[in-house]
């Protein structure tokens, strides 16, 4: 790699990063180098004064002393200095540079400064905050933007935070909690903080507070563009929704893989299709990014996405504190283990903001019984084999739909049809056929139409998931991995457990399907079927709740360790074990393909459609497609005898971060693939951004980068040898970080950013 040592060498990225955020350096209307300053300290006072006056200083003024000359001035398009950038050599940490460039900015009235090297950009609007790192350059709209909130801002205190809103055709009360985080926000805020935590539990309306904080900052003039990102398409759905609804006047849509990008004010966008397309945005492009169970997003390659907006971060969870890692802490600047705002499950039951469950008593657990593994990592087909059989199936079934006619109406007088909403959790799709299958064999007058599989083999899985919410029937949603998170029915009564859970997160998570209210049923409690036995692994009664930071105590319990949280995060894939089989469960009754011959025949299938069809055509041709032509082909993909879809194809890559989108250009040999080391640099930026580091601790952790990338790796050998022991990298590091520091942010770097990932 070559070594851009000198300002000239430096200024070569300098003016390619400019492109990239839609700058034309060759534009002196846009973009001037080596611009005369002068000194106008007697007439500007603040920075953005010259700007609204449209003067501009560094043409006037010719007896004032010169200053020196501004490397870059950026302009807006009207002429107006919008920032300068300061550059300096790669071996200069730019932050050093903030004295020299802050007098020029001052003299010709731009607001706002940028320094860098080639490597490192730091942004500093100096009249409001220090400088911090960015991933690129601002575009002259996000600058623009920037200075036209500023002028019309208010106090967030001026904005009445409202006593009722819409959603869903009714009025809701904005519950005390809700009320308290909006304020714990405002005052951070109003403090200069710019990331925040919220761990709220599940059912209690995150998605809706959000989205009303958003219209507080919109309303403010803190905020114009925002991005809502997610890790599954269920809760994408569930946000476009909310946001439509609640933020009804502001433009919004749900950017996919393969769409055109839109400029809208807000943007939803899953986590996976952000990784693949965050470079099409500036740095500033965002004012505030909303990150959804963001403990799953702040580690590794997923923050990539994350770190590359410099905007106000708020991160929601429902996970408890002690099962989110400490990057997760640090990146939002919060103390170890204290979020921004928390919001207990159990002060939630108290004041009945959520449901209280029971477990169903008297039910066989013929199936707990000598059913433990301590490997996480078993073959589930083969679980369900040795565990489960047809006799136990319909066993289970029969007893669950017994007790669940004769409660219902205990759990919820309003509810007119039996046995109320229910989810079944099955071991594989194949489980989840035959339990549906003995459901609707129960009930024959009902014609098939009692319980449906819902898997993402089903081609016409959202219209059922639509059905199960709002019809009578089905009144039993059987599922498998796409139910238990990110889904939301208030009306569900029972919740059946026909598989094992060792994650407390994921059980926490399945629990919280139940725990929403539904006054319009006079819904009181709800009903936990649990046939493996999963909540005496985890003492969970409902006298003792089990919230994740400890045990609980039911006398059937017997105290089972804890795992460490980081072998419980996953993106995407809460059960790892799925992740690691050598098949794919495809089809209504979960026929198992070898994962090699599964991508043999999607490719195979890919590559002939490629010859005809128009829509293959345009992702061929590098095109951007629309939403229609999208769902056009992910329902052709997904049609019978292929079931070709998102799921099965990551679980046949083993990427859990991929798309369709991705998925066709492998197939078609027109996927492009980082070179390992742009793609290391990629990741040790967005790691670097995410630390609150010196800008002396990011110069020399950016020199152990290029050992890393070289070596895959850094020892703290590597420190003692050249070239690394020529620069003193040893003493160096210790000064910095002191010695037990130095060896965790090494730990750190090789775990977050030289991590390989397993095939």
């Amino acid at each position: 790699m070559k070594d851009y040592s000198t300002e000239a060498d430096a200024r070569i990225l300098i003016d390619d990063l400019l492109k990239q955020a839609g700058w034309n350096p060759a534009d002196k209307s846009q973009v001037q180098t080596e611009v005369s300053v002068r000194d106008t300290s007697n007439k500007i006072a603040e920075p953005m004064s010259s700007y609204a006056s449209n003067a501009n200083q560094s043409t006037v003024n010719f007896n004032a002393a010169s200053l020196g000359k501004a490397d870059y001035v950026l302009n807006d398009r009207r002429g107006r200095p919008l920032a300068i950038i300061e550059a300096k050599r790669t071996a200069v940490e730019p932050y050093t540079a903030k004295q020299q460039a802050l007098p020029y900015a001052k003299a010709i009235g731009a607001p706002f400064i940028f320094l860098t090297n080639g490597e490192l950009i730091y942004f500093w609007d100096y009249g409001n905050d220090d400088a911090r790192i960015v991933n690129s350059f601002f575009s002259c709209r996000d600058l623009e933007r920037i200075v036209e909130m500023r002028s019309t801002r208010k106090t967030l205190a001026t904005i009445e935070i409202p006593e009722y809103y819409l959603r869903q055709g009714e009025t809701r009360k904005v519950r005390p909690y809700q009320r308290e985080t909006m304020q714990a926000l405002d005052h951070a805020v109003e403090l200069g903080k710019r990331r925040f935590l919220i761990e709220l539990p599940t059912g209690t309306g995150k998605t809706d507070l959000t989205c009303l904080y958003l219209k507080r900052l919109i309303q403010a003039g803190r905020a114009e563009r925002i991005l809502f990102l997610v890790d599954r398409e269920q809760l994408a759905k569930q946000a476009i929704e909310a946001i439509q609804d609640v933020l009804n006047q502001y433009s919004s849509y749900w950017l996919r893989p393969g769409m055109v990008k839109q400029e809208q004010q807000i943007t939803v966008c899953l986590l996976q299709t952000m990784i693949g397309r965050y470079t099409e945005f500036t740095s500033g492009y965002f004012d505030v990014v909303v990150a959804d169970e963001c403990h799953r997003s702040i580690y590794g390659a997923w923050q990539t996405a994350l770190t590359h907006f410099d905007a106000v971060h708020i991160g929601l969870t429902a996970t408890p504190a002690a099962y989110i890692e400490r990057n997760t802490f640090q990146f939002y600047q919060c103390r170890d283990g204290q979020p921004d705002f928390a919001f207990s499950i159990l002060k939630a039951f108290q004041d009945e903001f959520l449901c209280p469950y029971k477990f169903a008593t008297g039910i066989t657990q013929m199936i707990a019984e000598g059913a433990e593994i301590d490997d996480e990592k078993y073959d589930p087909s083969e679980f369900e084999r040795k565990w489960t059989n047809e006799d136990t199936n319909k066993k289970m079934m029969q007893e669950f739909d017994r007790l669940a006619w004769q409660n219902y109406k205990e759990l919820a007088p309003g509810q007119n049809t039996a046995p109320g909403k229910t989810i079944v959790f099955a071991i594989t799709k194949h489980h989840a056929a035959r339990l549906a299958h003995y459901l609707n064999e129960l009930h024959p007058e009902l014609k098939g139409q009692y319980a449906e599989v819902i898997t993402s083999d089903v081609a016409n899985a959202d219209d059922l998931i639509r059905k199960f919410k709002r019809e009578d029937y089905p009144q039993v949603a059987v599922s498998v991995g796409m139910l238990d998170t990110g889904f939301d029915c208030r009306e569900v009564l029972h919740l059946v457990m026909c598989r094992r859970v060792r994650s407390p997160i994921l059980y926490q998570q399945m629990r919280g399907r139940g725990t929403r209210t539904a006054p319009h049923i006079k819904k009181q409690k709800f009903v936990i079927y649990d046939f493996f036995g999963n909540h005496d692994y985890f003492n969970d009664s409902d006298t003792d709740v089990f919230t994740g930071t400890g045990f609980g105590h039911a006398p059937a319990g017997e105290r089972k360790p804890q795992k460490e949280p980081h072998d419980l995060i996953e993106l995407g894939l809460q059960d790892e074990w799925l992740h690691a089989v050598t098949y794919v469960e495809v089809g209504p009754i979960g026929e198992r393909v070898d994962k090699r011959d599964y991508v043999t025949n999607w490719e195979g299938t890919v590559q002939s459609a490629a010859k005809d069809d128009p829509i293959v055509q345009k992702i061929r041709c590098g095109e951007l497609l629309t939403e229609d032509e999208e769902k056009v082909l992910a329902d052709k993909l997904n049609r019978r005898e292929m079931y070709f879809n998102e799921e099965n194809l990551r679980r046949a890559y083993r990427q859990p971060g991929g798309n369709l989108i991705d998925f066709i250009k492998a197939a078609l040999g027109s996927l492009k693939i980082k070179p390992r080391e742009e793609e290391l640099t990629e990741n040790f930026q967005a790691w670097l951004v995410s630390k609150n580091l010196t800008p002396q601790q990011a110069q020399y952790l950016s020199l152990l980068k290029n050992r890393g990338i070289a070596r895959g790796r850094i020892e703290l050998d590597d420190l003692f040898q050249p070239p690394l022991s020529i620069l003193n990298a040893a003493e160096m590091g210790v000064e910095l970080f002191g010695e037990r520091g130095l060896k965790e942010i090494i730990t750190d770097l090789n775990e977050s950013v030289f991590i390989v990932k397993a095939a």
